[in-house]
């Protein structure tokens, strides 16, 4: 909340690149019920369950980059995941 009272115009949670965990859904959920802001998630998102997850829980936005560093393919599977 503090964040959108100083006048942010987003929330980016990140924990950090290649990271062996996300954020979790339910923190992002948490966030959701708070703010009104778009949500950005960033780090250890891995498959397209963590990603239909988080943008479930609200998350507005995805950034994948080790993933998509190791496989290029998943760059579909995780598209699907959360446009399909």
């Amino acid at each position: 909340m503090a964040g959108e009272l100083l006048g942010l115009r987003a929330i980016y949670l990140d924990t950090g690149s290649g990271a062996p965990k996300s954020v979790s859904p339910a923190m992002v959920a948490s966030v959701r019920a708070t703010v009104a802001l778009p949500i950005i998630v960033g780090g250890g998102i891995r498959d397209e369950q963590q990603a239909r997850a988080l943008c479930e829980a609200g998350a507005d936005v995805l950034v994948v980059g080790t993933a998509i560093e190791q496989d290029p393919e998943i760059v579909f599977a995780l598209s699907e995941a959360v446009h399909g």
